[in-house]
């Protein structure tokens, strides 16, 4: 490359992504930037949208959508407060607030862009980025802000040895027409998170006749939504008011005790279809989903799908745990493992030595979920605190893969430490302007008392949390603590 030959853009920061991580990390810079400086925000799709760009048509929200936003943007939908949106509202609200922002700043966006590295020197980061055409361009920031969030990718179908039945994924094949649905044969769910539960879901309402099947491994639980957003006048004295239930979770956490905390959260909050679920991340479902989906099919399987092979006249699937299961020709197997930490992805640290690249993901994840990670981190950027703040990260992908059971409860744990550490380092009005904090929900004086019990407690409380937390690390030979300590 001809460093001459390429052309340089200057500019304040610079934003890698345009999903909700990266329009929340936008939302928090212009509060600190004035009209005239320029924001460079660039991403690898055609438009704003990170995941729902591409995902799945039936796709909606799993909490009521006026919580996913940046920053404390409203939506202009008006709807009933429970409504989930669907992707085209979600996009739509996107578009809303990158719209709402650049009347803010001196907003250039750049799609269709990829970003290829960055290196510091001088006070000056110098990102480099090549377009679909092969253009680079160079573009020289104060500040850099890798939004890459949970990097969710479309599902491609599982590869099957069979050449007699149909593998396909969701996000290339809408399930709601065409060959499936013009079709009798039995489909395969493969999967137990979000996307099973809302494809299972589409299937069981669009073809109450037919046969469904899921194949969960060990499932997927998730927390009760009636619970985490009562209606009406339950908000005053029920439900799960998040600040206290966390802040009490965290502190029942010692590292080592997973098995009591199931039997206190998975068994006490949540809901699941099957008895002994091993997998959470932070999702959440209905009873009254729950046992539609369990109503609408006609088995379980609770194993891992190895492959699906044609063997003489039959056609099987096979499991990990070697047994087989006899299928009609023509049944469709359809790929919904998942997106979420589904795909390994390199170690980088939260922050450069600097403090001026802030990377928002999850193997050096500081706070769940990615968009109040993206909402705090940035404001400790603007406060030059990235650095200072005795943050701790845990390494998501990781931990997962060594003890999945585990990881919840690490992350509940993770977020009590770190809000207790953001409370010693932005002002209140930062939390309360997070308009993704659910706690929201609930009225004012029962939000205040929670409240004022964490900012009694959260010290004394943190120092639990750190234990916790490096019990995980020495248990595991995972990196989770202090940065650069593991």
């Amino acid at each position: 490359m001809n460093p001459s030959a390429v052309e340089v853009e200057r500019c304040e920061v610079c934003i890698v992504g345009a999903g909700m991580a990266g329009i929340n990390a936008l939302a928090v810079a212009t509060e600190y930037l004035g009209r005239q400086q320029k924001v460079v925000l660039l991403d690898r799709r055609p438009r704003p949208g990170g995941m729902w760009v591409d995902t799945y048509p039936y796709v909606r929200l799993h909490q009521p959508y006026r919580f996913f936003t940046a920053g404390n943007l409203r939506w202009q939908l008006d709807a009933d407060p429970t409504y989930l949106a669907n992707r085209a509202e979600v996009q739509d609200h996107l578009a809303h607030c990158l719209d709402t922002l650049s009347r803010r700043v001196q907003l250039v966006t750049r799609f269709g862009v990829e970003f290829e590295s960055c290196t510091e020197e001088s006070g000056i980061v110098r990102v480099v980025t090549r377009s679909a055409d092969g253009t680079t361009r160079v573009i020289e920031a104060k500040r850099l802000i890798k939004a890459y969030g949970c990097q969710i990718v479309p599902n491609d179908p599982l590869p099957l040895s069979s050449t007699r039945i149909n593998s396909i994924s969701p996000d290339y094949h809408d399930l709601r027409q065409g060959e499936l649905k013009n079709s009798s044969t039995p489909v395969w769910v493969v999967g137990g998170g979000k996307t099973a539960m809302d494809t299972v879901q589409v299937l069981v309402s669009e073809y109450p006749d037919r046969e469904i099947n899921l194949v969960t491994g060990s499932g997927t639980y998730f927390m009760r939504r009636d619970e985490m957003f009562p209606e009406g006048m339950r908000k005053w004295w029920s439900g799960y008011e998040p600040i206290s239930m966390f802040s009490r979770l965290a502190t029942r956490f010692d590292g080592v005790n997973e098995k009591d905390m199931d039997a206190l959260f998975r068994d006490g909050y949540c809901t699941r279809l099957t008895p002994d679920p091993g997998n959470f991340l932070f999702g959440y479902l209905s009873d009254a989903e729950a046992a539609t989906i369990s109503a609408g099919l006609t088995s379980i399987v609770l194993e891992r799908l190895v492959d699906a092979v044609d063997r003489g006249s039959a056609t099987e699937l096979v499991f990990r745990d070697g047994t087989t299961r006899t299928i009609p020709p023509g049944s469709w197997v359809v790929n919904c493992t998942g997106y979420l930490l589904a795909r390994e992805h390199p170690y980088e640290p939260y922050t450069s030595e600097s403090g001026s690249v802030l990377s928002i993901q999850q193997r050096s994840a500081t706070l769940q979920p990615v968009t109040v990670q993206s909402y705090f981190m940035t404001h400790l950027m603007f406060r030059d605190r990235l650095r200072d703040a005795p943050l701790y990260e845990i390494d998501v992908e990781e931990l997962r893969r060594k003890a999945s059971r585990v990881l919840p409860y690490a992350l509940i744990a993770l977020n009590q430490h770190n809000f207790s550490v953001l409370a010693d380092n932005v002002p209140i009005k930062t939390f309360l302007d997070c308009g993704a904090d659910v706690s929201r929900w609930y009225p004012i004086p029962r939000r205040v008392q929670s409240g004022a019990r964490f900012l009694w407690t959260h010290r004394r409380d943190r120092d639990h949390h750190s234990r916790t937390l490096e019990t995980v690390r020495e248990r595991f030979d995972v990196r989770c603590g202090r940065l650069g300590a593991s």
